[in-house]
């Protein structure tokens, strides 16, 4: 039997404007994990879960390639299953039938999601599982190109954040490639030429953990649906027509870009005052964004939240598309929670236990 695991994730600036060809944003990988166990099947591959809610699902691999007979809740680890067949069949590989199970500690006993990028991270552990399987000996570079056309074949808005961080680890600054450009080319030529494209304007560059700063997380116990509040965002800047409405929208993909830049050095230069000031001002360009384009990206749990927070010198945000899940809290180690915590309490925000996964290392990559 094959083991393979990817953390999961949590955005710390750079939330839809990641979603442009171009986008940046800083991500970090934390340490909860999705874990995929697999072993060869016979006549049909599987693929099951200990997770609430999600049906198991069985495939078989037909002319048009494979083609899954039922299940519920599994389309993301179908999805890298079909992309990884496709790929080693273009290698000139026979495909095999496998059993796949995957287990998390992303979301709650009772299948609550935290908003900790459940998706990203079982598509990524997939891919790790079936490269070792077939003895591929994937980059994490390359690791991460198929795991992200294996998820935008399933989400198209997916900016690829939470991809880069549960397959590199650690603290990442991101920068997207066109994913729209990449799907088109894999429907017309394949997941091969697609893989070996160029992927301009991707960049993924691991970043130094902030010593003088302690991340801290609440959940809101709202799960928010990171597909549909991207969609809002993008319909709603679809539907300005004029130069005053669409204004807004490039103002603050300009001032993203900015603020994220500003994460990323004060992280680099180990400045933690930059860092703090950054995502105060992240912060602000989400709320404006949210007010502008009327979608609820800050709930009145998250700004409470923050406001909580902010109140003890520390700096906060919703973490990817907000509307609820969780907020991050970046404040200077050792400052003194307690006031924070009991408002959290009082606006019924839990704290979670997370710390931020190391970096994976790239011992056996090409």
């Amino acid at each position: 039997m094959i083991t393979a695991r990817a953390p999961g994730k949590l955005f710390i600036a750079g939330e839809y404007a990641v979603v442009e060809p171009g986008g940046d944003a800083v991500v970090v990988a934390v340490d909860r994990h999705v874990v995929v166990t697999l072993g060869p099947a016979r006549d049909r591959g599987r693929i099951d879960s200990d997770q609430p809610g999600w049906a198991p699902l069985t495939w078989s691999r037909e002319a048009t390639g494979v083609v899954a007979e039922d299940g519920r809740g599994l389309d993301h680890a179908l999805s890298a299953v079909r992309t990884i067949d496709e790929f080693v069949i273009g290698l000139g590989i026979d495909p095999r039938n496998h059993s796949l199970r995957i287990s998390s500690d992303l979301d709650d006993a009772d299948g609550h999601k935290y908003g900790l990028g459940s998706s990203g991270a079982v598509t990524v552990a997939t891919i790790r599982a079936l490269d070792e399987f077939y003895g591929l000996g994937l980059t994490r570079l390359e690791q991460f190109r198929l795991a992200l056309l294996a998820i935008v074949d399933v989400a198209p808005s997916s900016s690829g954040g939470d991809v880069a961080a549960s397959t590199f680890g650690g603290w990442v600054s991101y920068r997207s490639p066109d994913r729209a450009a990449l799907a088109e080319l894999r429907a017309r030529d394949g997941v091969l030429a697609a893989f070996r494209a160029p992927w301009a304007p991707l960049a993924i560059t691991p970043l130094p953990s902030p010593d003088a700063l302690e991340l801290v997380v609440g959940w809101t116990g709202a799960a928010a649906s990171t597909a549909r509040l991207v969609d809002d965002v993008q319909a709603a800047v679809g539907a300005g027509t004029s130069a005053i409405q669409a204004l807004p929208y490039e103002e603050f993909l300009t001032e993203s870009r900015a603020r994220v830049a500003d994460v990323a050095a004060g992280l680099t230069d180990g400045d933690p005052a930059r860092v703090l000031a950054a995502v105060r001002a992240a912060r602000r360009l989400l709320v404006g964004l949210g007010s502008t384009l009327d979608v609820g990206i800050e709930t009145p749990t998250l700004t409470r939240l923050c406001d909580e927070a902010e109140a003890i010198g520390a700096a906060a945000k919703s973490s990817g598309a907000g509307g609820g899940d969780c907020g991050i809290v970046l404040v200077p180690r050792g400052t003194d929670l307690t006031a924070m915590l009991a408002g959290w309490e009082r606006a019924g925000v839990r704290r979670l236990t997370l710390a931020v996964a190391p970096p994976e290392p790239l011992v056996g990559a090409r």
